[in-house]
């Protein structure tokens, strides 16, 4: 009986000290997620002015749905704001280190850079895409890779483990496929960010709802979160600046390598999660590049052919657009977090909920801001 009664309070104990934990890391999350808002509520008005005073703006064509020049480098907004933040947090000494952030916030730095050229001097296709394998090559032997895949002959034993020559492609497939995946959603006002920032706070929530809990990679996921909120402040219809490459590949990459590092490195079936959490993007990816292979053109052409596109052609418009591909972002994201219990339902609930009601009130200060001017 007493080693009962010492084993539960043993249990409690460290019960206890998990939520104690649990609730520091959130914090830190929170404030991380602020931050990065508030520097780029500041930073976005800055890049817009300059990008306009220097020519940096998107003209319309027949494959583009606006009808004046908008500011085309938001990318740079997001990214300094991601990154302001980080320093800001490692002064504060609320950083958690980990050797996986190096390659993930290298990486991200040099997919923003190439994103940024290819905004200012219209890259290549497949100039740009060599690019991006030369710089998962690089994050890659920094450790952000793939170690294991599920094994569907035996999906409750042990997992596969990869070695170089398998690892290697599939870490490419997927880091380059998600960041241009992301790149291919940048077509409506307000889409890409909505649907980053949902599935941004879905994998943060599953990295900390794991066993072992991973606080790196749902902080990295927050501060990105923030930070496309801020964008998306000045980002909903009519815009007044598009993210660019440089944005949409930089979020892109952060997405891929935040689930790889917080998510898909776990010894359970949570290593699949991620491709529904990023189904959005999966799916236009996979339906565009399909479709062009199949009238016989390149996949690297662009055209006005994405879902988002067949939405607005059926006469749906932007703002409903948007609104139907976040509602199956966080559709997805439910699916996602309930295989992980109800505890991360219940977070991923809350946290959703505040977004859409933050989203309403940033549309609702745009709208007021237009009548009054």
């Amino acid at each position: 009986m007493l080693f009962v009664r010492n084993s539960l309070c043993i249990q409690i104990c460290e019960d206890r000290k998990i939520i104690i934990e649990l609730s520091e890391t959130v914090g830190i999350n929170i404030i991380g997620a602020v931050i990065s808002y508030i520097l780029g509520v500041f930073i976005v008005p800055m890049v817009i002015a300059f990008s306009k005073k220097e020519g940096l703006v998107d003209l319309p064509n027949e494959r583009k749905i606006h009808k004046k020049p908008v500011s085309r480098i938001g990318g740079v907004a997001i990214w300094t704001s991601t990154m302001l933040t980080f320093l800001i947090l490692v002064l504060l000494s609320y950083y958690p280190y980990g050797s996986l952030v190096s390659g993930m916030l290298l990486g991200g730095s040099l997919m923003f850079l190439l994103g940024l050229v290819d905004d200012i001097y219209n890259l290549d296709a497949k100039f740009k895409l060599l690019l991006q394998i030369l710089i998962v090559t690089v994050v890659y032997c920094l450790g952000v890779k793939f170690d294991t895949i599920f094994n569907p002959l035996n999906p409750t034993g042990d997992l596969i483990h990869l070695n170089a020559w398998a690892s290697y492609p599939l870490t490419i497939l997927w880091v380059v496929g998600i960041s241009n995946a992301v790149n291919f959603i940048d077509g409506v006002d307000g889409l890409a960010g909505s649907v980053i920032t949902v599935n941004a706070i879905t994998l943060a929530i599953i990295a900390l709802a794991m066993t072992p809990p991973n606080p790196i990679s749902a902080l990295i996921a927050f501060i990105l979160a923030g930070s496309m909120m801020a964008f998306l402040t000045f980002n909903f219809n009519p815009a007044k600046i598009f993210m660019g490459d440089s944005g949409a590949l930089f979020s892109g990459f952060m997405l891929a390598s935040i689930s790889i590092t917080g998510i898909m490195k776990s010894a359970t079936l949570a290593i699949l999660l991620p491709f529904i959490v990023l189904a959005v993007p999966i799916m236009d990816i996979t339906y565009s590049s399909l479709r062009r292979i199949f009238k016989g053109k390149s996949p690297f052409v662009a055209d006005a052919e994405h879902i988002h596109h067949k939405l607005l052609k059926a006469g749906f418009s932007q703002k409903f657009t948007v609104a139907i591909m976040t509602a199956v972002a966080i559709f997805a994201g439910a699916i996602a977090t309930q295989f992980l219990g109800i505890l991360s339902i219940r977070h991923y609930v809350y946290y959703i909920l505040i977004v859409l009601v933050l989203m309403i009130l940033l549309s609702l200060f745009d709208v007021f801001t237009k009548n009054k001017q």
